[in-house]
């Protein structure tokens, strides 16, 4: 009955349809149906219709008993750990096909069926356990309990379930028990995760592996790297390493299919699949330099596969190794003194181990105060509202519990003596990243000299302070102010910058900036050309708008007139669908709303690096550096096909000393994330040809697009992507967060970031954005700005892609162009609109 061994054959019982329990109807007295004299006919029709009514009574009954009322059961399985005291270890309790473990696995299994014997609610229902694996502690048991509820009395077992250890302690103090029976402690029980008891599954494998000291293991997924995983699938991996010694698990590859209800990986700090042990739960494609280590919080660790029966990927490979307990990175705490120093949880930057608790003392000079920031803070876990009380993993200063993610740098703690401490703590389950701080000594009477101090007492520049950006986290630096004419006064007391301004965003909080924006009177509807219609006429078929926008977006996707607005199939029918390209769902009938979808993703599963601005390797894998030869990176452009690139027109213009006109001057770095850093997935390319816009005006910076053809087509790969070209009827509304990425770089030849860096920013209303800048933009123009304030680096690069995300994809929404490139603060930048010239595009390239 063991559904975690290999050949797992076992089959739960099955259910009856019915319920054996339940007594027929008791036989008629046959003298109470005979014929009394008198009666004649009349008296026989009565009788005759009185005994089909009781036989119709009686069939009813049985139909309603035997098909209505089945007692339909479910399987619940439930895994747990319990401490042995009064045994100890030995080396045969590794092997279970040991007599020695089959002996004590047998006194397991019978104190189990005791212990549920005195809980009513599982007594009934309780089917049988096994015992999974033992070790060292004096002894721990793992073991299995599966049970057969009926319908609806889930919760009630899983609440007795939940009591186990009342129950232990309840079998515990029974008068009578058997002078060999095993002491109990520490028990823990949870349900089995139910993808690990599918019934889809065709094969089941386990593994065991054994670390020792200066020796390397290796697990991995069947068939890795040559082949998939096999479907329908489920794997576990039983991992032990000495006593005193913890194990170490460093994942070098983790592909996985995206969605983790499909296929997973789940890791313990067990030996079965308890719930309340998990560590992590991966699924995705991971980076190969991102860190995945884990410590184990024993001498012991479970990883599990479950696979579905679509997509299988390459799989995973992992390294295991034992590390003694108490080395560095398993230890933290302890007293740390002086002016300045650094501090992290244990394992940092790979995840700490679970069950961890520790403390530093900080001390700094006399007459000092201690000042604590976290460059990094990354304590969270699946589930958890970090808004309300830190229930789980928490660091703890001055008294107060800090928890989830926080941006880099932005959580400070000051002491009011020159002494401080801070607590670390993590639960048993699910594990992070940590947290790196510094501390340094700061004077008490002046924490931020020339500086603005934060309420929460971060220090900022002066010049940022009533800005209208929340640089402090806290919003203290945007109190009290007065605002300028060039900011936006919120009636609140707030200042916002004047380009949130009709967005559809409420900034201010008060909805301030979205008043007086022409918008329709309570009843109508905005049309695209700002025409408004009573929304009685929104979606009747007419073309009330005079646009057909009060047509789109109807569930209407067949017989719908052609407009600027609505998206040609190739078939030429048109849908009145917003953005219905690459969204997962067919809307045209001929399906090419869902062709060439293969395009605008990473591959690889996004990091959590909350505030940075380094992009992470392969995240924007469409991006390309354009490379002058013998000088270096000039522009930034985008890859749309495996032959051509999008870039800005002003970016190849001759300048006088290069003529930047002509190909053969150029070189085209696709895959590269740092410049100077030619690593193995970066391809270099020459240009065949390139195409400006004919249009373009070297003055207005209209039209300000080219094209850009390789000399040979590339080949894709988890770092060289497309992004996906938008149709012409596309809709990026203002206020929609888009990215811009580049390595900082002006057409100029301006100083540049040596990592690829990215930034969010928001689409602004064209108009309030053509108020800005004294009516300079045209309608193939679009403007946006950077969301997060206090940034100082050049965040942008000309010819660059505007990157907006829609659904699971990235849409090529603009083109770096003009105005402040680099998108910095206050300073909207303007894009090249990429709709305007999809019909271009397509004529020039076939894409």
């Amino acid at each position: 009955m063991d559904y975690m061994n290999s050949g797992l054959r076992y089959t739960p019982k099955q259910d009856k349809d019915w319920d054996t329990s339940v007594q027929f109807l008791p036989a008629s007295d046959n003298k109470k149906l005979e014929k009394k004299k008198g009666l004649g006919k009349a008296g026989a029709v009565i009788g005759v219709v009185i005994f089909a009514a009781v036989i119709a009574l009686m069939t009813g009954l049985l139909v309603w008993h035997f098909h209505f009322r089945k007692d339909v059961r479910v399987k619940k399985v439930y895994t747990g750990s319990m401490r042995i005291t009064n045994q100890v270890f030995e080396d045969a309790y590794e092997n279970s096909n040991s007599s020695e473990f089959k002996a004590l696995a047998k006194q397991v299994t019978l104190q189990l069926k005791n212990i549920y014997s005195k809980s009513p609610q599982l007594a009934k229902y309780y089917v049988g356990s096994t015992v999974q694996a033992f070790s060292e502690g004096s002894v721990i048991a793992y073991y299995l309990s599966e049970f057969n509820v009926p319908v609806g009395q889930e919760a009630a077992v899983d609440n007795a379930m939940s009591s186990m250890d009342k129950l232990v302690d309840k079998e515990q103090r029974t008068l009578y028990r058997r002078g060999n029976a095993l002491v109990l402690e520490d028990v823990v029980s949870s349900a089995l995760d139910a993808r690990m008891f599918s019934s889809s599954f065709s094969s089941f494998f386990k593994f065991s592996e054994h670390t020792r000291t200066n020796h390397i293991g290796q697990i991995q997924s069947p068939g890795f790297p040559d082949r998939p995983y096999s479907p329908n699938t489920f794997i576990q991996w039983q991992l032990r390493a000495d006593p005193n010694y913890v194990i170490k698990l460093e994942f070098e590859t983790m592909n996985l299919e995206e969605n983790c209800k499909n296929d997973f990986v789940k890791i313990y700090d067990s030996l079965v699949a308890i719930e309340s042990r998990v560590m992590e739960e991966m699924c995705g494609y991971y980076l190969p330099s991102e860190p995945l280590a884990f410590l184990s919080s024993g001498n012991v660790m479970l990883v599990t596969m479950a696979t579905d029966e679509d997509m299988n990927y390459p799989g995973f490979r992992a390294q295991v190794s034992q590390i003694p307990r108490g080395s560095k990175a398993t230890t933290c705490g302890g007293q740390l003194m002086g002016e300045k120093g650094t501090f992290s949880s244990p394992n940092f930057p790979n995840y700490y181990p679970p069950r961890t608790s520790c403390q530093w003392s900080i001390q700094v000079p006399d007459g000092k105060a201690v000042k604590v920031t976290f460059k990094k803070f990354l304590m969270s876990e699946p589930g958890q509202d970090y808004s309300k009380k830190c229930r789980k993993d928490y660091v703890e200063v001055n008294g107060k519990k800090l928890c989830g993610d926080k941006p880099d740098g932005t959580v400070t703690e000051t002491s009011n003596t020159n002494t401080m401490t801070v607590m670390f703590f993590s639960d048993a389950s699910y594990v992070d990243r940590g947290f790196s701080a510094e501390f340094e000594a700061i004077d008490i009477t002046d924490p931020c000299p020339k500086q603005f101090q934060c309420k929460n007492q971060r220090c900022i520049k002066l010049e940022l302070k009533c800005d209208g950006w929340n640089d402090c986290g806290d919003l203290s630096d945007e109190l009290n102010c007065k605002c300028s004419s060039k900011d936006i006064s919120c009636k609140n007391g707030l200042c916002k910058p004047m380009f949130w301004k009709c967005d559809g965003v409420d900034d201010c909080g008060d909805g301030t900036d979205e008043l007086d924006c022409g918008v329709c009177k309570s009843g109508q509807i905005t049309c695209k050309n700002n025409k408004c219609v009573s929304e009685k006429n929104r979606c009747d078929g007419r073309d009330d708008c005079g646009d057909g926008s009060d047509e789109l977006d109807c569930g209407r996707n067949s017989d719908v007139s052609c407009t600027d607005l609505t998206y040609k199939c190739k078939n030429n029918k048109c849908i009145s669908k917003v953005n219905p390209e690459c969204d997962g769902t067919q809307d045209c009938d001929d399906g090419s709303d869902e062709e060439n979808c293969d395009c605008g993703r990473s591959m690889f599963k996004t990091s959590r690096i909350v505030g940075g601005q380094d992009a992470e390797e392969g995240e924007f894998p469409w991006q390309v550096s354009l490379h002058v030869k013998n000088y270096g990176h000039v522009c930034g452009a985008s890859i749309i096909s495996p032959r051509w690139l999008v870039t800005a027109a002003h970016c190849v213009q001759d300048d006088g000393r290069t003529r930047l006109s002509q190909p053969e001057n150029w070189e085209a770095y696709l895959g590269l994330h740092t410049q100077r850093n030619i690593a193995p997935s970066v391809v270099k390319k020459n240009l065949k040809q390139i195409i400006s816009h004919p249009n373009y005006n070297h003055y207005t910076y209209d039209n300000d697009i080219a094209l850009m053809e390789l000399d040979s087509p590339v080949t894709y790969s988890d770092y060289i992507r497309p992004i996906c070209l938008p149709a012409a009827q596309h809709d990026f509304p203002a206020g929609n967060t888009v990215w811009i990425t580049g390595w900082g770089a002006t057409r100029e030849g301006g100083f540049a970031a040596t990592v690829l860096q990215k930034a969010q920013v928001r689409i602004i209303n064209h108009s309030v954005c053509n108020d800005l800048m004294a009516g300079q933009l045209t309608s193939r123009m679009l403007c946006a700005g950077i969301l997060s304030g206090g940034v100082d680096a050049c965040q942008g690069d000309s010819g660059g892609p505007l990157s907006s995300p829609t659904g699971t994809h990235m849409f090529l929404a603009g083109v770096v162009s003009w105005g402040d490139g680099c998108a910095r603060r206050n300073k909207p930048g303007i894009y090249t609109t990429v709709t305007k010239f999809r019909g271009w595009i397509q004529e020039k390239t076939g894409v």
